[in-house]
């Protein structure tokens, strides 16, 4: 399912609009980035879970080479299912 399938598919499941569907999934996508990206965690109990995970720096190897090179230390998203979710797609 795209973007387009899930504002439509809302909507009719609530009786808004596609607009105010749209609207609200941006709105929620826009406090879930800003959130996370302060190193927050982001919880919807039973459903979802969401996470900004740290990379430390590392030493790794050239595939091509074999010459060791170092990777530098990164952010990540982590995205965790909750039970509900889980118990649907049994």
């Amino acid at each position: 399912m795209n973007r387009t399938e899930l504002v439509a598919a809302v909507a009719a499941e609530s009786g808004q609009s596609q607009g105010a569907v749209n609207g609200m999934l941006d709105a929620f996508f826009n406090v879930v980035s800003k959130t996370v990206s302060e190193g927050n965690k982001v919880s919807i109990p039973g459903y979802l879970a969401v996470e900004r995970t740290e990379r430390a720096a590392r030493t790794g190897r050239n595939p091509q080479t074999g010459e060791s090179i170092e990777i530098a230390a990164s952010k990540g998203v982590k995205l965790s299912a909750g039970s509900k979710l889980k118990a649907a797609v049994k």
